[in-house]
């Protein structure tokens, strides 16, 4: 048993207990921010801001910039999002859920690639291509770019993004030696699945009514 401990959180002795504490609290508010966006409620934005300005202290500290950086994203784009969900184009009916259109979808396609090329700009100006896993960061910021962008317009599509982001990013970060942030990840994938058949079930709910 202890060595099972080990292997999971040996990598901890090494931290400093605030920087143990944020990471719990910052996986906390996560979870929240998570379930809050499966339910689809405003919450995913004020509980989402929380855990991300946390991560960005935390991920500027231990040196990860691509990962700091999608958290720096969520937090701006949070900002936007909670304007959208509850912005009431006719003065009485929020943003509702809606599928992706021709000009969103290549919206998509252009923010994962400006993404791609920035941060592969940033990461050589910083000389940060030392390992492997830069260059899984890479991708994975930015398909939870695209993923935040369409959870702020509340795409249905944006579910897709965040199951394969989060399935690349549970293993990832244990591998960093990130192990609370991995289970955060790994609970996440089955978030984002429920989340995606909730919001079907109710974007269906929504186009059957109209």
């Amino acid at each position: 048993m202890s060595e099972i401990i080990d292997f999971l959180f040996g990598q901890y002795r090494t931290y400093e207990t605030v920087d143990i504490v944020l990471e719990i609290i910052a996986v906390i508010f996560g979870f929240l921010s998570v379930w809050y966006s499966k339910q689809n409620k405003i919450w995913v934005f004020p509980t989402g801001m929380v855990s991300t300005a946390i991560f960005v202290y935390l991920l500027l500290k231990w040196s990860l910039l691509g990962d700091m950086m999608i958290n720096a994203y969520y937090f701006i784009i949070s900002i936007y999002g909670w304007y959208i969900w509850t912005y009431k184009s006719d003065g009485e009916h929020e943003t509702p859920i809606t599928k992706t259109t021709l000009k969103e979808k290549k919206l998509s396609v252009f923010i994962f690639i400006a993404t791609l090329i920035f941060v592969y700009a940033v990461y050589t100006y910083f000389e940060k291509w030392t390992s492997w896993t830069a260059y899984v960061d890479t991708i994975t910021t930015a398909i939870f770019f695209v993923g935040m962008w369409l959870m702020a317009k509340r795409k249905i599509e944006n579910w897709i993004y965040w199951i394969i982001g989060d399935i690349i990013s549970a293993p990832l970060y244990f591998y960093k030696g990130f192990t609370f942030t991995s289970f955060q990840y790994l609970i996440f994938t089955f978030i984002a699945i429920f989340g995606y058949l909730a919001w079907k079930k109710s974007l269906n709910k929504n186009l059957s009514i109209s």
